[in-house]
């Protein structure tokens, strides 16, 4: 009895400890549930969200005083009530010590005069457009100079600080073709037509142009009536530098009878300001411009190339030796195209900027012969915003050289370049993302299986990245086709690999910063074997473990459109896709786009109508019957680069061929859909959403590796 009892207590006591460790490990597991959760929240909580976007800042324009130590620079954001980014002047010490702003109002584009007293700059104001402002240091007072009935660009301050000279757009009144007779007090017309004679006569993001050109200007710098100093046929007109005696402007312009077939062969001419006669400096076929005066007055550097009527040229640094006529490259042995002349104080020297491998560099090149060029400044970029492009700003003078510097973790910051490295003088945007859990960004590089040439690209990972686990992959591919992305900031990249995909973006054939022969491997062959670059770096993920190849996505913009589509004419990998503002038929998109004057010689050897094939072999639209992925078109709907009827000839088709697809229309915008941050999220939502519909495991943001066949 005892024994039983007993047995029955140890039982008894045998089921009440494995009730208490149940319990003991149930209450663990709510707790480490609880947990979990508590630290997922944080994490999405701590992640880059839409909103997150309107905290962002950025610098740009940045430009030293005479006396190097003071940088005036543009401080960008983006306006959350009027919807658009929005811009002011701030001025800092070189050594980083006393931010502060110029004027309690909007600005951009300063510009120091001579003697570091004043500041010129552009604003817009309520109801005349963008107007001339000064502001005098000392006082501490800011003046609006003008009142213009078009938008100033250019500003340049004369040697002598007494003038401004600028370009302005001048109108020409058209002719009438036919007189309508008046209407009846009242009556209500239809609106006048439009009569269009010119070759050019509409813009992506101005719509139909008004009949004129742009013309140079001088006024005082006190304040005036701006004077006209050209005249005539002047089109395209770039960059201004005052001759030394400040009775010239130097000045690059097209002056051809022909100039609306001829738009890339501009010289570099010299105006007399007391009778506006020009001298041309340079003569041969191709673009010359952005002209700068050396301090001493013996030089003029500028930049140019020769048009081979190849797809991409690479831009050389020129200097022209005024009193010889000797005009000497200066960037000979570069393969890459330089840009952005800036003279060192002592004229010895020419400051100009270069992209390497998707990252802006700062250059000093002595102008003797045979002098090796020194690096002055590397991660130059970061204004790109929207996605991860390459392209940067720096300014040098009194031996201190600024620049926007970049990393794929920041939007631009400013920078002084010192010694071999640099020292940041802002953290704009430490506020909002410091806290913030980013994708972390890798490069990569791998041999295309086209030709085995090696391709670099970047991979962003999701935040909480795990090792040995596979994510959904988006594949994202610039535009131009001949641009670049680099390490720099990207909020769509970041918005999307917040979303838990793993992004991966390419430089494939055809992208610049890789020398002259690269880019021009897709000559005449766009789209081509950059497929097999872009498929190969998904390729490469995937068997780094990284990718889960069952669950990809592909999108794009512009040039990254049309190889959307063109992708999934070629195959059935991708589970979804999206082309944004894609170019589908260039057979219509060379009579239909804003730059289809450009499409031959540069982009196809002969115009459509002489050889049509080449045309349609390079279009979409004439493989839609090969495609079976769930296609979304987006696009804007005032677009007049890749126009809305390209959208919409291959949303029509796959519907005709029964393919699940989306069009979707942006209202009021043009090629440029993320010019307006609502935009910008309005495009990344509905890719996300596109292909969340698409994906089998939508909430899975990762999964074994073990599990997923590769």
């Amino acid at each position: 009895m005892s024994m039983h009892v007993s047995m029955q207590v140890m039982i008894l006591l045998g089921c009440c400890s494995l009730l208490f460790s149940a319990s003991f490990a149930t209450a663990q597991n709510v707790v480490s549930g609880a947990k979990q959760e508590a630290e997922a929240a944080a994490t999405v909580a701590a992640t880059f969200t839409d909103l997150d976007l309107f905290n962002l800042e950025w610098a740009s324009d940045p430009r030293v005083s005479p006396d190097g130590k003071t940088i005036a620079y543009t401080r960008n954001s983006y306006d959350i009530m009027r919807d658009r980014s929005t811009a002011r002047i701030w001025l800092i010490d070189r050594n980083g010590d006393n931010h502060r702003p110029l004027t309690d109002r909007a600005g951009r584009a300063p510009r120091w005069s001579p003697d570091g007293q004043r500041i010129v700059f552009t604003a817009g104001t309520p109801d005349e457009g963008t107007e001339v402002f000064m502001h005098w240091l000392a006082d501490n007072r800011t003046a609006r100079l003008t009142q213009l009935p078009e938008t100033p660009g250019a500003l340049t301050w004369s040697p002598d600080g007494e003038q401004l000279a600028m370009i302005l757009f001048t109108p020409t009144a058209a002719d009438a073709m036919i007189k309508m007779p008046s209407a009846p007090k009242g009556a209500k017309w239809a609106p006048n037509a439009k009569l269009i004679e010119s070759l050019h006569y509409r813009s992506d993001g101005r719509g139909f142009l008004r009949e004129g050109t742009s013309h140079v200007y001088v006024m005082p710098a006190d304040g005036g009536t701006p004077r006209q100093v050209t005249s005539g046929i002047f089109r395209y007109v770039s960059g201004l530098s005052w001759s030394d005696d400040g009775k010239a402007l130097f000045v690059s312009a097209n002056r051809r009878e022909d100039w609306e077939r001829q738009t890339r062969d501009t010289e570099i001419y010299r105006v007399e300001l007391d009778t506006g006669t020009f001298s041309q400096l340079t003569e041969r076929y191709g673009p010359d411009t952005s002209p700068v005066l050396s301090p001493d007055g013996t030089y003029l550097a500028y930049t140019g190339y020769d048009d081979r009527a190849m797809g991409y040229h690479n831009s050389q640094i020129h200097v022209l030796n005024l009193a010889s006529g000797e005009d000497r490259v200066l960037t000979a042995g570069l393969d890459r195209g330089a840009s952005r002349p800036i003279w060192s104080d002592n004229s010895r020297g020419v400051y100009y900027a270069y992209t390497e491998e998707g990252a802006d560099r700062v250059v000093y090149q002595s102008i003797k012969a045979d002098q090796p060029s020194r690096v002055v400044a590397n991660n130059v970029g970061g204004l790109a915003m929207t996605r991860p492009y390459s392209g940067g700003q720096f300014h040098s003078a009194a031996g201190t050289t600024v620049f926007t510097y970049s990393t794929p973790l920041r939007p631009a910051e400013l920078a002084v370049a010192e010694g071999k490295g640099h020292r940041l003088l802002t953290a704009l945007n430490e506020d909002a993302l410091a806290h913030k859990q980013l994708a972390q960004i890798e490069a990569i590089r791998f041999p295309s299986s086209h030709d085995d040439r090696s391709v670099q690209a970047w991979v962003a990972k999701p935040p909480g990245f795990e090792a040995g686990k596979r994510y959904p992959l988006i594949l994202e591919i610039h535009g131009g086709p001949y641009a670049a992305y680099g390490p720099h900031w990207g909020s769509e990249i970041q918005l999307m690999a917040a979303a838990g995909y793993l992004v991966l973006y390419v430089n494939p054939r055809g992208s610049t910063s890789y020398g002259d022969e690269f880019a021009n491997l897709i000559q005449h062959d766009y789209p081509g074997d950059d497929y097999y670059d872009l498929i190969s770096a998904v390729d490469y993920v995937i068997e780094q473990g990284w990718a889960d190849a069952e669950r990809l996505f592909v999108t794009g913009g512009s040039g990254g459109g049309i190889l959307s589509a063109w992708i999934i004419t070629r195959t059935d990998r991708f589970r979804a896709a999206v082309a944004q503002k894609p170019v589908i038929n260039w057979y219509s998109m060379t009579y239909t786009s804003d730059m289809y004057t450009s499409m031959f010689p540069y982009w196809f050897a002969k115009p459509p109508w002489e050889d049509p094939m080449p045309y349609l072999n390079r279009s979409p639209i004439q493989f839609v019957d090969q495609v079976n992925t769930p296609t979304m078109l987006l696009t804007g709907e005032q677009d007049w680069r890749t126009p809305m009827s390209e959208s919409e000839q291959f949303y029509q088709a796959l519907q005709l061929n029964g393919v699940k697809s989306a069009l979707v229309r942006i209202p009021e915008s043009s090629h440029a859909i993320s010019a307006r941050p609502s935009n910008l999220l309005r495009k990344v939502k509905y890719i996300l959403a596109w292909f969340a519909r698409h994906d089998s495991s939508p909430q899975t943001a990762g999964e074994s590796a073990e599990d997923i066949k590769p």
